[in-house]
């Protein structure tokens, strides 16, 4: 994953804003009528077959059965799946032959929304204070793999309910976290490239949702600060929605950090409004596991996983009104 970057309020200001008309005040839980649930059993045996692969690292055996495996478990539920290869250049001059996937349902609509993670993980662990440890790629069960698997989770249950007729993209993103501190630009590779190609395909969605790391037993999720900044509205829904559903212990209503992450590209550069749901606590920074051999799935907790998953679905109720 990336570097993180506490954003004071007057570095925010000199942002370009993107304000959009998202509604998001507007709705109302008695509109949902929720007819599936999201099982912790099969969101948990996403992250193992994802991890399964190995180390997901960009032009890896791992990484391209990865896209292959998520390309065909989407289209297996009805998903209209896109995928946008590109060569991309690293901050060490290397070649990353990337691959975004984008899963679409109701692909007529044009009222849509977008949900999206990474899925490649990082070459080196370089958290890891040996130098034999820091070599070794991160498996990426949380840093990765874990919102894979709520994107995975809600394509399964959007196949099972037809009432949910709105525009669904869900997109996992490549070559997220190839990158280092200090080295600009360095890291979301894939979302800076989808997000120039979208701006200038005339791709439109009402807001977008970035999941990370968002499998961890000790996980809290602070409204991340640029998330406020360009789509607060987007924030209190969510973030309201959690707590209405038992969730207020992990949606934390509290001022995080500001987080370099895929979502900064969607909104600045494809012009989306996008929120970072992210494990980030201010005093502690990101999961003990980040960037380390300890990113595996026996490190994953099934509760946050499926808590996170009830919280997008309840999302997608909403929004389908």
């Amino acid at each position: 994953m990336k570097i993180s970057h506490i954003f004071a309020a007057a570095v925010l200001l000199t942002l370009s804003a993107c304000n959009a008309d998202t509604n998001a005040g507007s709705m109302s839980d008695n509109t949902a009528k929720q007819r599936v649930e999201c099982s912790a059993d099969s969101l948990y045996s996403f992250v193992e077959a994802q991890t399964a692969f190995g180390a997901r690292v960009p032009n890896s055996e791992a990484h391209s059965k990865c896209v292959e495996y998520l390309s065909n478990t989407f289209k297996r539920y009805g998903a209209q799946v896109t995928l946008q290869a590109a060569d991309l250049t690293a901050y060490d001059g290397k070649t990353l032959h990337s691959t975004n996937i984008m899963a679409s349902f109701n692909p007529s609509n044009a009222n849509r929304f977008l949900i999206a993670s990474h899925y490649d993980s990082r070459p080196w662990s370089d958290e890891e204070s040996l130098k034999v440890d820091a070599a070794k790629p991160v498996m990426g069960a949380n840093d990765g793999a874990s919102g894979v698997a709520v994107l995975l989770e809600l394509a399964r249950l959007i196949s099972q309910d037809t009432t949910i007729t709105a525009g669904v993209d869900l997109i996992c993103f490549d070559s997220e976290d190839y990158g280092v501190s200090g080295v600009e630009n360095s890291f979301c590779l894939g979302s800076q490239y989808w997000s120039r190609q979208t701006r200038s395909n005339g791709y439109k969605a009402r807001f977008g949702i970035l999941l990370d790391m968002v499998g961890g037993y000790d996980a809290r999720f602070y409204r991340e600060q640029i998330s406020d900044y360009y789509a607060k509205d987007i924030v209190d829904m969510i973030w309201r929605g959690a707590a209405k559903a038992g969730y207020s212990s992990l949606f934390i209503n509290e001022p995080g950090g500001g987080v370099t992450d895929d979502h900064y590209y969607v909104n600045l550069v494809a012009g989306i409004p996008c929120i970072d749901i992210i494990d980030y606590i201010p005093g502690r920074g990101f999961p003990d596991t980040w960037h380390t051999n300890r990113d595996v799935v026996e490190n994953i907790s099934k509760e946050t996983l499926q808590a996170v998953c009830n919280v997008l679905l309840k999302t997608l109720f909403l929004i389908n009104n």
